[in-house]
C-alpha cells in the first residue's frame, strides 16, 4: 500500500535554516523527511511512535 502524506510543515524550531526536517500527516500517524533531499523519500510511523517521540524530545532524552 502506497502512503501519500499531506499537510507538509518544517520544524518549527528550524526557523530560516534549511537544515531541518519536515512532517506530513498521515492516516495514522506521521511522516518525515529531510527539508534538503525531499527526493530522498521519507519515513512513517504510527500515531503512538510519534508521540512516543515527541515526548521524549519535549523531556530532554535527547539533549547532549
Amino acid at each position: 500500500m502506497t502512503v501519500h502524506p499531506t499537510n507538509w510543515r518544517k520544524a518549527s524550531y528550524s526557523g530560516q535554516q534549511s537544515a531541518c526536517v519536515e512532517v506530513g500527516s498521515i492516516a495514522d500517524g506521521a511522516a518525515v523527511r529531510d527539508t534538503k533531499n525531499r527526493a530522498a523519500g521519507y519515513f512513517t510511523t504510527t500515531t503512538d511512535q510519534w508521540s512516543a517521540f515527541v515526548a521524549a524530545i519535549k523531556g530532554g532524552r535527547f539533549d547532549a
